[in-house]
């Protein structure tokens, strides 16, 4: 993956993808912080490209995962090192295919998957973020924000939320 400066102010997208069987689409990252955890498919948006557009790409690219967004479950905030705003619209989203196929972006992605939130939950290999959303789907009650988690001192967040939808 090449670097990029992204500046000190980051958009990134994330989308819950979820099957006909109540299944999540996840996959497991190559590089950096998330590298071998189970994670939702993300990234950055790009120039003259809307928040929707990126998140349906992003798991195209990821994935081989043709989607569409059904709508915003959240956005997630922090800052890095006291410097960089890291920022992410967590969608909702549907397969365009049920049955589809992995294609998987090499270089990016170890491994794609379908999992139960209920096992998201307690899956050891789960991101925190994707623990917290999958705990509070299994119960059914989503907090306006969660301020007392630590995704990893890997990131080097000062400052870290995360807001969902009610």
């Amino acid at each position: 993956m090449a670097k990029r400066d992204r500046g000190k102010v980051w958009l990134g997208v994330g989308s819950i993808v979820e099957n006909a069987k109540g299944e999540w689409l996840l996959v497991k990252k190559t590089y950096g912080g998330l590298k071998g955890i189970w994670s939702l498919p993300a990234g950055f948006v790009q120039e003259a490209e809307t928040v929707t557009t990126a998140a349906m790409r992003e798991v195209l690219e990821e994935t081989g995962i043709a989607c569409h967004v059904i709508g915003l479950v959240g956005f997630r905030s922090g800052v890095i090192a006291r410097e960089i705003s890291d920022n992410m619209a967590i969608f909702y989203c549907k397969p365009v295919e049920e049955d589809a196929p992995f294609v998987l972006q090499e270089r990016e992605i170890i491994e794609a998957c379908w999992m139960a939130p209920s096992d998201i939950a307690v899956n050891e290999l789960s991101s925190v973020m994707l623990k917290e959303m999958a705990q509070e789907h299994v119960a059914r009650h989503m907090h306006p924000i969660i301020e007392d988690i630590n995704p990893g001192d890997v990131f080097g967040y000062s400052e870290y939320h995360l807001y969902f939808k009610k």
